[in-house]
């Protein structure tokens, strides 16, 4: 009996293919994935990469509801043109604190992995409220309700220990400073001081330019960070990785 004879009765049984299909694919993802839980290097640590604050937390959760991530990936690829434009190639560490990551292929818009001090406060404000008026040829909807909703932080705390639940290495002290430093950074004649200690190299300023803290603060926050937690003037890749 040949091969293709004894292969028949599967081929011929929809149900019987469709369950040893299903057991090969996933005994072949578990040997995959399955060692990567084990594996201390399985991303390389990187000085300057540290879990988002409260505000650029709440910004990024923003950022996610308002479907930003469907036109605009955050994965710069090592391909010249790429780096030519965005600067330099992603980093797996750079997300490592990221649920979900927003790493992808889709650029309606451009790669916003190092948007962060690319462009100033009023600029972000402009194009969020008009994308128009600064991109005429944007297909982008305007986001200026941002602008008029209004946020306090009750509920960072809680958001906070969600995400150290996933492995985000929140201490006890951020969270019981989460509230503060939620209105500090946003207004730095609060406890400044503390945020930094805190989160290193987290701006402090009224991104939007109103009084109160809105959404358009939060999100201008988490934009204004992206890309600028590694310092790629003294990175040095791992030669054996």
């Amino acid at each position: 009996m040949s091969i293709l004879d004894r292969h028949k009765p599967i081929e011929r049984h929809v149900t019987l293919l469709l369950v040893l299909s299903f057991l090969v694919v996933s005994i072949g993802g578990l040997v995959q994935i399955v060692p990567l839980f084990y594996l201390e290097n399985t991303i390389e640590k990187v000085a300057g990469v540290r879990p988002y604050s409260p505000l650029e937390l709440t910004g990024r959760d923003i950022y996610i509801r308002a479907g930003c991530y469907v036109c605009h990936s955050q994965m710069i690829r090592p391909m010249r043109d790429e780096v030519e434009r965005y600067g330099h190639y992603s980093l797996a560490a750079e997300s490592m604190y990221d649920h979900p990551f927003q790493w992808g292929s889709k650029r309606t818009g451009p790669d916003l992995a190092r948007v962060g001090e690319r462009y100033s406060d009023n600029w972000h404000v402009d194009h969020l409220t008009d994308p128009q008026s600064v991109v005429p040829e944007s297909v982008m909807p305007k986001y200026g309700f941002l602008l008029n909703q209004m946020i306090d932080g009750t509920y960072v705390e809680e958001l906070m220990a969600t995400h150290r639940m996933v492995g985000v290495p929140y201490t006890d002290e951020m969270l019981q400073n989460a509230r503060l430093d939620f209105a500090a950074q946003e207004d730095p004649n609060l406890d400044y001081t503390g945020l930094q200690e805190r989160y290193s190299g987290a701006q402090s300023r009224n991104f939007d330019g109103q009084p109160g803290i809105s959404e358009m603060d939060a999100l201008i926050a988490y934009l204004q960070i992206l890309g600028t937690m590694v310092d790629f003037s003294t990175f040095t890749p791992d030669a054996n990785r």
